[in-house]
């Protein structure tokens, strides 16, 4: 089977690969908020990625959360609210100005223990 992907559509998998998990309302405001009708046009395209296999979902929580297709996380996972607050975060300084460098979890050292934050970006030219 043939499919071509949109640089939206490549933008959603990239993204949730970064952030690890993605509600649905999330992509609507930073991928689908400017078209007609954003709920509609976000699940159709996000159905279509998850049966092409390229994304995971788990309708555990509501709206549906999105995840990466390798993902070592459980579809039932606590740690799914845990990166749903750092893409909490991320979208309140988009408000303000849109981070560059955005690395989630990052561990600079290389190994546990060391320094492990949560997100990491150059927010208004500061690291943050």
């Amino acid at each position: 089977m043939s499919f071509r992907l949109s640089q939206r559509d490549k933008d959603i998998i990239r993204f949730i690969n970064q952030f690890r998990a993605v509600d649905r309302d999330s992509l609507v405001e930073l991928f689908f908020k400017q078209l007609k009708s954003p709920v509609n046009a976000c699940n159709s395209v996000m159905v279509r990625l998850y049966r092409l296999g390229l994304i995971e979902r788990t309708q555990q929580y509501s709206p549906t959360v999105y995840l990466p297709v390798d993902a070592k996380i459980k579809k039932n996972s606590q740690k799914i609210l845990h990166f749903l607050s750092i893409l909490d975060v991320y979208k309140q300084m988009c408000v303000y100005s849109i981070p560059r460098n955005v690395i989630v979890e990052d561990k600079p050292t290389g190994r546990k223990g060391g320094i492990e934050p949560d997100l990491f970006c150059i927010f208004k030219g500061s690291p943050f």
